[in-house]
C-alpha cells in the first residue's frame, strides 16, 4: 500500500493509454457539452478546431480515468481530492488520439486537524500520441497516513 509517507515531493510517473473514440467524444458531447463543434464533423470544420474533438471536460473525464487506474495499480491509500487548482486545454483532442498522463508531484503536508491523513499537490499533464501536451492542471490529493504499529 502507497502511504503519505511514501510520497516524495519531486517524483515523476507516466502512465495511461487512452484512445479517444468517435462514439464516445458524441455521447459525452451530447450528454454534458453539446456544442456544435463536438458533435457533428461539418459544425466542427466550421471552426478552429476543424474537425469533431473532445470536450475538455471530456478530456478532464479521460484523465480523471486513467488517475484512477493508476492509484489502483499502485493501491495507493488515496482518499481523493478536495479540487483542482488549475486547469489549462492546450490542444484540442481529436478521436484517433491516444492519451498518456505525466505527473510530477510538488509538495505534501501533513493534516493538522486530521492525523490520519495528509495531501499533496501534482502537475499532471496529458499527452497525446505525438507527445504534444493537451491538458495542464495542478491537482490536490488526499491520502492516508501510514498507521501506527
Amino acid at each position: 500500500m502507497r502511504y503519505w509517507e511514501d510520497v516524495e515531493p519531486g517524483a515523476t510517473a507516466s502512465f495511461g493509454s487512452y484512445l479517444v473514440t468517435r462514439e464516445e467524444v458524441v455521447a459525452f458531447a451530447e450528454q454534458y457539452d453539446p456544442q456544435p463543434f463536438h458533435l457533428s464533423d461539418e459544425a466542427a470544420a466550421q471552426t478552429y478546431f476543424g474537425r469533431l474533438s473532445a470536450s475538455g471536460w471530456h478530456t478532464c473525464a479521460m484523465t480523471m480515468r486513467m488517475l484512477v487506474d493508476n492509484m489502483a495499480s499502485e493501491e495507493s491509500a488515496g482518499l481523493g481530492s478536495p479540487g483542482v487548482d488549475e486547469i489549462r486545454w492546450l490542444k484540442p483532442v481529436y478521436p484517433g488520439d491516444i492519451l498518456r498522463c505525466e505527473s510530477a508531484v510538488v509538495d505534501k503536508s501533513a493534516s493538522r486537524s486530521r492525523p490520519d491523513m495528509g495531501s499533496f499537490r501534482s502537475e499532471i499533464t496529458v499527452l497525446n500520441q505525438r507527445d504534444e501536451p493537451v491538458l495542464r492542471m495542478k491537482s490536490i490529493g488526499l491520502i492516508r497516513r501510514r498507521p501506527a504499529e
